[in-house]
């Protein structure tokens, strides 16, 4: 072999070792980004949830207007990322975890819409709470707080990538559903007392509904963090209290 023949062997395969590590560097640049977006997609539901929240409880109907408003900040957020991820997948075509984590990154996200699409409805319903007993509209208030720090931690297990946080989030779902069936009971109570808190105590009772599907929603980000990070689904029957057969 001559000299020069053996010299451009050794700089195609430099250039080849070169463009393998621009490409890997410019993957992990993608997947970090999509992090990034759905972190701030998360920091806005939580945002959303406790707004939404406050308004109910202040009688802030200025908040609630707010709050329906930035709802389409997170719609949009959503839509970003799906395009990303298309390209992503179309331009990568990532395998194993790396495609997990690029999957992953589109179901958590659609999660993190609902749980926007959820605040707001929220929001909307804190204007006709007026003759609501102010202890019922505290109770709900009270789950709203048991839900938003759900979703607190099952985003840090998300950013973390940490299996154990996740499956603990999913274990206190059980929580959020007895607080409801709690609830539920209460409002039927003040209903049947005061027929004039009806109108009031049904809309409390779809904040509280709404409430426990956000539940849900975190749980679903917690089955989802633990196939990304193991690749394999939560096989366990998710603890579940069912308010129809504890009426």
């Amino acid at each position: 072999t001559s000299p020069a023949a053996s010299d451009d062997g050794l700089g195609a395969s430099h250039e080849t070792r070169a463009m393998t590590e621009h490409t890997v560097r410019s993957f992990s640049a993608d997947l970090e980004e999509l992090s990034g977006d759905v972190a701030r997609m998360g920091g806005l539901a939580e945002d959303l949830l406790s707004d939404a929240l406050q308004a109910m409880v202040t009688a802030d109907l200025a908040l609630a207007d707010t709050v329906v408003r930035r709802d389409q900040q997170i719609d949009t957020l959503q839509q970003e990322l799906e395009k990303k991820i298309l390209r992503l997948l179309a331009l990568r075509q990532p395998l194993a975890r790396d495609l997990r984590q690029t999957v992953s990154a589109l179901k958590v996200a659609a999660e993190l819409e609902r749980i926007g699409d959820l605040a707001k409805n929220l929001a909307k319903r804190a204007k006709v709470l007026d003759a609501a007993p102010p202890n019922a509209v505290r109770g709900v208030a009270r789950m709203g707080k048991l839900v938003g720090a759900q979703l607190k931690r099952v985003l840090d297990a998300y950013s973390a990538q940490e299996t154990d946080a996740a499956v603990n989030v999913w274990a206190r779902d059980e929580e959020v559903d007895e607080h409801y069936i709690s609830l539920f009971r209460e409002l039927l109570t003040y209903m049947m007392e005061d027929p004039r808190t009806i109108s009031s105590c049904t809309h409390l009772l779809f904040v509280a509904k709404n409430l426990e599907r956000m539940g849900d929603h975190c749980t679903n980000i917690a089955e989802e963090i633990h196939f990304l990070v193991l690749g394999e689904p939560l096989n366990s029957e998710r603890p579940k209290a069912d308010v129809l057969s504890n009426p």
